[in-house]
């Protein structure tokens, strides 16, 4: 290995680690504000990218059924707790299953958006309310359950996630378009202008979810959830909601990394869950509460990744998610442990 090799390698790491800290910092707000350990991230970068590419081959993205389906169960659900006498929240709910819907159903259908910008705003608008509403499907019924439990719903949902993957997108995988065809060499170091969209989309995203959670009050709510869900709720914040708004941008930052990459590499229905875990892995690294930590450490992971990748690509994934034993440990032994509140 000379130097040019190593600043190759760095700076794919660089690259892949920008895409890993947002996947981290998804999973740590899903984590602090709901206790769930969102597995099944990595699908909405799977479903971002196909559909992504379906959008610009002229086909209309067959996940949108898979939103209607669920718009419409979300309702049905609400519309039997409302039955019940249990007070719904009809405001957020008609948002999440009616409003962003149509607009999904009126880009996609109605305007048929041929520019870049336009197709990104379509595949937002499919995604994003996927979020709140896998939450009130999945995961707001057992708020109350133990870690454990949310655990294994959590695992459950990916792979039935994953299958509507392959069911709507085949096994086939896509490329889209890259934002950027700029070519750059620097002293000998090729750099593509998609590398540097990366990589400044992520750090714009970080510095808009710092101001988010510092300087605005909704923003401000889900930290006071995320630090105690009872005072949080003594103090008239609707947690339910921050479940929902949490999901919301988990959802709107695995959009985003799904149409980064996809020009950077092939992705399948599938793809979306080895992303989802190497940011699992850097939100561990933060223990799943401190986003600077998850940010170093998916810098880490997407460093090793790299040279691993190098010196000894066939064990690549196995080394990265070795990383994961000695975190565990220190924690471990560093961590005072508490049992779950019954």
């Amino acid at each position: 290995m000379d130097s040019q090799i190593a600043l190759m390698l760095a700076q794919d790491g660089v690259v892949n680690g920008a895409v890993y800290g947002l996947m981290a910092l998804a999973l740590v707000l899903v984590f602090s504000v709901t206790r769930v350990i969102f597995i099944p991230q990595g699908e909405f970068v799977a479903y971002a990218a196909l559909a992504m590419a379906a959008l610009q081959t002229g086909k209309v993205p067959p996940i949108i059924w898979m939103l209607l389906t669920m718009a419409a169960l979300t309702l049905a659900v609400e519309g039997w707790r409302h039955l019940r006498g249990t007070r719904v929240a009809w405001k957020p709910t008609l948002v999440w299953a009616v409003l962003l819907p149509l607009i999904a159903v009126a880009l996609v259908w109605g305007l048929k958006p041929t520019s870049q910008f336009g197709q990104t705003l379509a595949v937002l608008a499919l995604i994003v309310p996927m979020g709140p509403l896998v939450y009130r499907l999945a995961f707001r019924p057992l708020a109350h359950a133990t870690v454990l439990i949310l655990l294994i719903v959590s695992v459950a949902l990916h792979l039935a996630m994953m299958g509507l993957g392959l069911f709507f997108f085949g096994a086939e995988g896509s490329r889209t378009t890259p934002m950027s065809e700029a070519r750059w060499d620097l002293g000998g170091l090729p750099v593509t202008g998609q590398s540097l969209v990366v990589i400044g989309t992520a750090i714009v995203l970080v510095v808009l979810m710092f101001l988010f959670f510092e300087r605005s009050i909704i923003g401000k709510a889900l930290r006071a959830t995320a630090i105690n869900q009872t005072g949080a709720r003594l103090m008239g914040i609707p947690t339910e909601l921050s479940g929902d708004l949490s999901f919301a941008l988990a959802a709107l930052i695995g959009a985003v990394c799904g149409i980064l990459i996809a020009p950077i590499t092939t992705i399948y229905f599938d793809t979306g869950f080895l992303i989802g875990l190497k940011g699992f892995v850097a939100g561990i690294i933060g223990g799943l509460s401190s986003y600077p930590l998850a940010l170093a450490g998916a810098l880490l992971v997407g460093q090793l990744e790299s040279f691993s990748s190098f010196w000894a690509s066939a064990f690549k994934e196995v080394i990265v998610f070795t990383l994961i034993i000695p975190v565990l440990w220190w924690r471990s032994i560093n961590t005072h442990h508490v049992e779950d509140e019954e």
